[in-house]
């Protein structure tokens, strides 16, 4: 049974999360990747970033629903959600924008497994993590359908 260790990545690209959205979007170019992990100075994971991320900034803001009653506003689709709405929307780097507790493996998970990840987290990219925290290397869609061959 193959492992995420005989399938990942282990040159990896990372990203800080004090990296502005301007940086990530040309290392997105520069790189050709779809998702980076997001990594503190020691190499932890902290999050993971990817175009949908930095995409979900141009779409157009949805004014939520409210009514007013007496003299209180309030909010039919959460008030809440819309403020993160904005927050997203007006992010400047890429802490504000990535996804904080994404999936993640280690390199004795089965490759079935790590497939099964992706497709109940809608994820493309899984990271692999080591008993710290630190990325080791990162298991992609196409490193899965490679593994078919092996």
């Amino acid at each position: 049974m193959l492992t995420a260790g005989e399938i990942m990545t282990r040159e990896v690209y990372t990203v800080a999360p004090e990296t502005s959205v301007d940086d990530l979007a040309k290392m997105f170019v520069e790189l050709n990747k779809n998702a980076l992990p997001v990594v503190d100075d020691d190499g932890v994971l902290v999050g993971l970033v990817s175009q949908n991320d930095l995409i979900e900034q141009d779409k157009p803001l949805h004014i939520p629903t409210v009514i007013s009653l007496f003299d209180a506003v309030i909010y039919l689709e959460g008030e809440k959600r819309f403020r993160e709405q904005v927050e997203r929307m007006t992010a400047r780097t890429v802490e504000e924008i990535c996804r904080k507790d994404p999936v993640t493996c280690r390199e004795s998970t089965p490759v079935a497994e790590v497939a099964q990840l992706m497709v109940d987290h809608a994820a493309h990219l899984v990271p692999v993590v080591d008993d710290e925290g630190r990325v080791v290397g990162v298991v992609a869609r196409l490193d899965i359908i490679r593994s078919m061959n092996l």
